[in-house]
């Protein structure tokens, strides 16, 4: 598989079969300037919560690829009501198989919802399968113990972690987590995009390296393949 970032926490991952889309906040993102978000093709779209650094451009990408959207209830009603109706509804413990591969739904310990101040569900995170390869993505999260539990029911290959701290779990955390997960490879996510989540870069792959896992900070428009 292959994972394109475009910064915050918006990711391509590109599997054998389809284009999925994570958390699409492109416009407005100043680690995502130089992208064209006329170029990003999706199949399918996840979406981890409600807020707007995830779903900025959400209504926009999914009306112009006529992606599938996987998220939440309430989000996927959302949508419907914004004219996006190519959507499948899920939630926090269920699990399905796609043409893809199988995603799993886990808990995020974090608040969810709409620009305009709505409930937009519990936020959530995504275990995908495909080709023998597990990813992670947690979406936005504190740290929690039943990540222990993930790693115990899932042999993840690569995880996709918040490490910007303040909304967030932080670096320290975010090692914490990895461990719970037993998984040595990282890719941070929601960090430098604002003030309150500003990081020291060459600090957080130090300590991450002294705990004897990877830490990748992708550039926006880098790319990563497991």
């Amino acid at each position: 598989m292959k994972i394109t970032y475009y910064g915050h926490s918006c990711f391509l991952i590109e599997t054998a079969q389809a284009k999925l889309l994570f958390d699409p906040f492109i416009n407005g993102n100043e680690f995502a300037k130089e992208v064209n978000i006329d170029s990003i093709e999706a199949d399918y779209i996840l979406v981890s919560h409600g807020h707007a650094d995830h779903t900025g451009d959400l209504v926009y990408l999914a009306k112009r690829t006529g992606a599938l959207v996987i998220s939440s209830w309430e989000i996927t009603q959302w949508l419907i009501n914004q004219g996006v109706s190519n959507v499948h509804p899920m939630n926090v413990g269920g699990r399905r198989q796609f043409p893809f591969g199988e995603v799993s739904i886990s808990f995020a310990a974090h608040s969810s919802s709409f620009p305009d101040g709505t409930y937009a569900g519990v936020a959530m995170g995504f275990i995908l399968k495909n080709g023998g390869k597990t990813i992670y993505y947690s979406g936005d999260t504190g740290l929690f113990g039943d990540m222990k539990l993930l790693g115990e029911l899932h042999s993840i290959d690569l995880a996709l972690l918040p490490i910007g701290g303040n909304f967030t779990m932080d670096v320290e955390d975010a090692i914490i987590a990895s461990k719970f997960l037993k998984c040595h490879t990282i890719i941070g996510l929601h960090y430098d995009t604002f003030g309150y989540i500003i990081i020291d870069r060459e600090a957080a792959k130090s300590k991450f390296q002294e705990s004897g896992i990877q830490l990748q900070l992708l550039k926006s428009g880098e790319e990563f393949t497991i």
